[in-house]
């Protein structure tokens, strides 16, 4: 009769210090697991505290709930089959980020993390101690070699478990999602897969935390890469797979896989992931947003709706008189066709009694900027009045472009608590924009069709702050902009290499500037969606006073 060995993978949803929540989403998955008679049920790194807890993890109290819960769900999954979930462990005055293994009631095993990711958004070395090497551990009579998440991204981990007798690798990750990250996991498990001469499960959690997304995405590689299983990517699910032992190890039957999204889709479900479970996870079922006629409200109106339902968006337009009649009428169109309430609260009455309240101060001086930014700070003083009455998030609209170079008010357009589109260039809200009038999903629960009007996408945009004002007065067309500022930074290159690929020096001098300046911003601004290694937040962390610039001709 042939040996197998069955095993659940269960990609779900933790939430951060909800230790009752995710251990009764632990004991879903192993009461599923029981019922599908399987040997393992697998769920990711950090699982019951959630993850990141940053500096959660440094409060011992935290530390000494966590490891109550994991002897309390060791008890209450004591019969059927054994149970992998990840928490911390404090092993004398060290703490590790580690994977528990419960069995017949009991701790059976703990495997500590070795490896510590201290870049990106990762800061595991200021928490957690690094581990020594482990071997594999037995459960139904297979050598199991786990691996947490960063140690299977290197090859000595891998070496070691196969050294030591592992017939199957089991990844749990807490894997955060950016643009193309797919193929890199994929590329490192088929390294780790063809080198050890073992199959690899490579499971990852899914939903939003903070600013990150976790993608799920999980998969099963057989000998020389071989895909037995895909799970969905932003979506929870619970799959049971079956291995084999034949001539050559251990062996995955193939099952079911998941089509996976190209990157448009799969920013967009970032978007729509991270905003519902910011918000829900925070209290929050409603939103407000000022809806101006222009891309960007547009663009978060329509990722508000498909997260949380038309009939939780709540739209304000705050015209003043250098609001054209398109605005009006844009803004108007975007709400309908969504099925979004929208309200209209002109700004001219507030304004006039600023100015009236102003007048003795500012006699003599000539309008400028100031007066500009009295118009956005006084509809972010009404949104949030809206947002405080109603107990609905206000949403920020600012593209990366615009929080990049400053193009934005404090305390006025950027006031709110969340921001979709933050890491998102305005070049990228166009075509994502198109995408999503061309394209419906069952997840989204907005409309499908047109819901963003043409003549929205295709307008100059405008902050329509003074007569005839367009975006391009004051910075380059946005398709120089933004290769410019991926350049700059996403990809950390020096002034040169700007130039070098064919910008102007004064304009990519400029820019730089404008970036360096407008970090203070940034540290003030609402977090949103990551969706690039370069996002402001984690991704990027500078001085907010710097006076050093990188100059053409410096040699970097």
């Amino acid at each position: 009769m042939t040996a197998t060995f069955r095993l659940t993978l269960a990609q779900l949803n933790a939430t951060v210090g909800d230790f009752a929540g995710n251990a009764a989403l632990a004991k879903q998955a192993h009461a599923a697991g029981a019922a599908a008679g399987t040997d393992l049920v697998m769920l990711p790194e950090m699982f019951l505290t959630g993850y990141q807890t940053q500096d959660l993890g440094r409060r011992r109290a935290f530390v000494a709930e966590a490891q109550r819960w994991v002897e309390r769900l060791a008890q209450e999954c004591a019969d059927g089959p054994a149970l992998g979930i990840g928490a911390p462990a404090l092993h004398g005055a060290e703490l590790f980020n580690a994977y528990y293994i419960l069995s017949g009631g009991q701790i059976s095993s703990v495997i500590r993390k070795q490896i510590l990711p201290n870049d990106d958004v990762f800061d595991e070395k200021r928490i957690y101690a690094a581990a020594d090497p482990q071997g594999p551990v037995s459960i139904a009579g297979v050598r199991l070699g786990l691996q947490i998440c960063e140690d299977a991204w290197h090859e000595g981990p891998t070496e070691t478990l196969e050294e030591s007798g592992a017939e199957i690798l089991l990844v749990p990750n807490g894997s955060p999602y950016h643009r193309d990250k797919r193929d890199v996991r994929m590329n490192h498990m088929i390294a780790r897969s063809v080198e050890s001469g073992l199959p690899v499960v490579y499971l990852n959690m899914v939903g939003g935390q903070d600013d990150q997304i976790f993608d799920g995405g999980s998969f099963v590689l057989n000998l020389h890469g071989e895909v037995a299983a895909e799970l969905p990517v932003f979506e929870e699910a619970i799959r049971h797979v079956t291995f084999e032992q034949g001539a050559d190890g251990w062996r995955c039957l193939p099952t079911e896989r998941e089509s996976i999204p190209d990157a448009w889709e799969q920013d967009y479900h970032a978007m729509v992931v991270g905003l519902r479970d910011y918000l829900a996870k925070s209290g929050f079922g409603q939103v407000v947003l000022g809806l101006s006629g222009g891309i960007d409200s547009a663009l978060v109106a329509t990722i508000a709706a498909d997260a949380f339902g038309p009939e939780n968006v709540h739209c304000v337009m705050l015209p003043s008189e250098y609001t054209s009649a398109h605005s009006l009428e844009d803004a108007a169109g975007v709400a309908k066709a969504l099925g979004a309430r929208l309200d209209t609260i002109p700004i001219s009455g507030p304004r006039a009694a600023v100015t009236e309240a102003l007048a003795p101060l500012m006699v003599g001086t000539t309008p400028d900027v100031t007066e500009e930014n009295i118009q956005s700070r006084l509809r972010g003083l009404l949104l949030m009045a809206v947002s405080n009455k109603f107990g609905a998030m206000l949403l920020t609209t600012g593209n990366k472009s615009e929080v990049a170079v400053g193009y934005a008010t404090i305390y006025g357009d950027m006031a709110g608590g969340y921001n979709p589109i933050k890491d998102l260039y305005k070049t990228r809200v166009f075509e994502t924009c198109r995408w999503r009038n061309a394209n419906h999903r069952p997840w989204m629960k907005a409309p499908a069709g047109e819901v963003i009007p043409p003549r929205v996408i295709d307008k100059p945009p405008s902050a329509e702050l003074r007569p005839d004002q367009k975006d391009e007065d004051s910075l380059p067309p946005y398709d120089v902009l933004d290769d410019i500022l991926e350049r700059l930074v996403d990809r950390a290159e020096s002034v040169d290499d700007v130039i070098a690929a064919g910008h102007d020096a004064q304009t990519v001098e400029r820019i730089q500037h404008l970036v360096f300046i407008n970090e203070w911003k940034r540290y003030q601004s609402a977090p949103g969606a990551r969706l690039t290694p370069g996002a402001f937040w984690l991704d990027r962390r500078y001085p907010m006073v710097n006076r050093w610039r990188d100059r053409p001709g410096s040699g970097a």
